[in-house]
């Protein structure tokens, strides 16, 4: 039985969702606020948090940036009806693994929430004979770590994940539905904007980590996914 909290100020759609995930065999807490949220985090691990972005006394936004510090495990689901771009994108860069725009359709929500949990019991790290490095970036997949230039830097779980998959194949092209399905699930369906937020925080995290010369670039490939080229094959012209 996984642990669920929502996060949902709408009585009837609240209602609606906690009745539907109980009948599904989750433990539910359903909270109508922010301060009610954070404080029912504070209780103890929680598997998946569904996480409304419109809240009465907190922004949602902001709600997400604690979880990510006191839940750093919990999959962080939002649940928006603002269909602006840029408000995605900016709840996932605060934290969140995925976002579902209202109205929910609750066999979407069901089969999203069954394979982020899924993907949490299954996740790992390819193997490896030891640690992997490429130019001043080092992975040591069996303790999760990740450096640059000796000094370890702190990446979210996908990123971890995301990071690990391309530099399993450097140089290698890497499509966008391998990575959905090896990173997050293989029976993931809908959108991949997600996707496309955590290779740029990657990006981010990394170049503020090093010198960019002694480091992999994640090189976008329009149409297909992305690669990782190691610093020595690094070409100018290329997309990044």
């Amino acid at each position: 039985m996984a642990r669920l909290l929502l996060v949902e100020d709408d009585d009837t759609i609240g209602h609606a969702l906690s009745t539907s995930l109980a009948a599904h065999g989750h433990e539910i807490s359903w909270q109508p606020t922010g301060r009610g949220a954070l404080a029912e985090a504070a209780r103890g691990p929680l598997d998946l948090v569904l996480l409304d972005l419109g809240l009465p006394d907190l922004d949602g936004v902001a709600v997400c940036r604690e979880l990510r510090t006191t839940q750093p495990d919990a999959v962080v689901v939002m649940l928006t009806a603002r269909d602006e771009e840029m408000d995605v994108i900016i709840g996932l860069e605060a934290g969140a693994d995925d976002y579902l725009t209202k109205p929910v359709r609750l066999a979407e929500l069901h089969a999203r929430i069954r394979a982020h949990l899924r993907r949490g019991t299954t996740a790992g790290s390819p193997d490896s004979d030891g640690p992997v490095a490429l130019g001043e970036l080092t992975l040591d997949t069996a303790s999760r770590r990740v450096s640059v230039a000796g000094a370890e830097v702190a990446l979210r779980a996908k990123e971890y994940e995301l990071l690990v998959r391309l530099a399993a194949e450097p140089g290698v092209a890497v499509s966008r539905e391998t990575l959905m399905s090896e990173v997050w699930d293989e029976h993931w369906f809908g959108s991949t904007k997600t996707l496309d937020v955590h290779i740029a925080a990657l990006r981010r995290r990394l170049a503020e980590a090093g010198d960019p010369a002694g480091l992999p670039v994640i090189v976008t490939l329009r149409g297909h996914g992305y690669r990782l080229d190691p610093p020595s094959q690094v070409c100018p012209t290329v997309e990044r």
